[in-house]
């Protein structure tokens, strides 16, 4: 029994992501018969990233949720979709990208593979990093918003060029489910095919590559990080500064220096790996450090 709770303890994160991503698919039926659900709770939004074309999506992907906005001729400001990011962001930051985001689970156990090269980072990595920051500007929010056809619908640009879990999550089932699909697959889906395969090889090498790099919804969190309510907190008076939460950290961060950084994901190692006990998560309405005390 002992054994078992260790585990647990261990593993916990883990098991929330694939309960989470569980719940947040759970239209099983549409698995097998390829038809997307389509109940009332589609229209509310799921903090991660998760495709709303999903057989399986019981809710909407709020970067998918954002974009059919902005595509719309009817509508020009995506407020409840700016204002679900807001909330959560504000709440719990990228807490969301480590604990609630389907697709960074399956980056999480293809990391777990063994594989002949890993690799802590790519070359360019500060560079690499912006990468998202330009995704969300220009896929998700100016392509969509500018370009539009005769009637003046525009294209979800990320969804449709680039979003690897909607191939994943929704494509590929799809086209398993339905012959009619497979005839008509052609450029794009392959291009977006060959993009879900060189993450899932990266994945394997490289600590969630897709997290670092490419994805707009962890940018857009990724502001909240230094403001949001669950934070990371250092007690001053505990920290020796030994760099074990960097050297565990598999975004390479500096826990004890900035431990709100926008690329953290909130994974919780650094705190489990932290011999002195400095290191604490939590909601907080305040980052007020804490400091040794002195004696009067």
């Amino acid at each position: 029994m002992g054994n078992v709770v260790q585990a647990i303890k261990k593993h916990h994160r883990h098991l929330v992501q694939i309960i989470f991503t569980a719940v947040s698919n759970g239209y099983w039926q549409g698995f097998v018969t390829g038809k997307i659900f389509a109940g009332d709770s589609k229209i509310v939004c799921f903090p991660g990233l998760n495709c709303y074309s999903c057989p399986g999506a019981l809710g909407a992907c709020p970067i998918g949720s954002l974009q059919a906005t902005l595509t719309s001729y009817q509508y020009k400001m995506a407020l409840y979709a700016v204002g679900f990011l807001f909330i959560f962001g504000a709440v719990l930051g990228r807490f969301i990208c480590g604990w609630l985001c389907p697709f960074g689970l399956v980056q999480d156990l293809l990391h777990k593979i063994p594989f002949p090269m890993k690799l802590k980072k790519l070359p360019g990595e500060k560079a690499l990093r912006w990468l998202k920051y330009g995704i969300l500007v220009l896929f998700v929010i100016l392509l969509p918003s500018l370009i539009s056809d005769a009637f003046g619908q525009g294209s979800p640009w990320f969804c449709k060029y680039i979003c690897p879990s909607g191939t994943l999550f929704a494509g590929l089932p799809m086209l398993a489910a339905d012959e009619t699909l497979r005839m008509s697959v052609g450029g794009l889906f392959a291009l977006k095919l060959t993009i879900l395969i060189v993450l899932i090889v990266l994945s394997m090498m490289l600590w969630r590559p897709f997290c670092r790099y490419l994805c707009p919804l962890g940018a857009i969190y990724s502001f909240f990080n230094p403001v949001a309510l669950y934070r990371i907190r250092i007690d001053e008076s505990k920290c020796v500064k030994c760099g074990t939460c960097q050297r565990t950290c598999k975004m390479e961060l500096p826990v004890y220096k900035k431990p709100n950084n926008m690329e953290c994901i909130r994974c919780g190692a650094c705190k489990q790996a932290c011999p002195e006990g400095a290191i604490s998560m939590g909601l907080c309405l305040h980052d007020q450090k804490k400091k040794p005390e002195t004696a009067n």
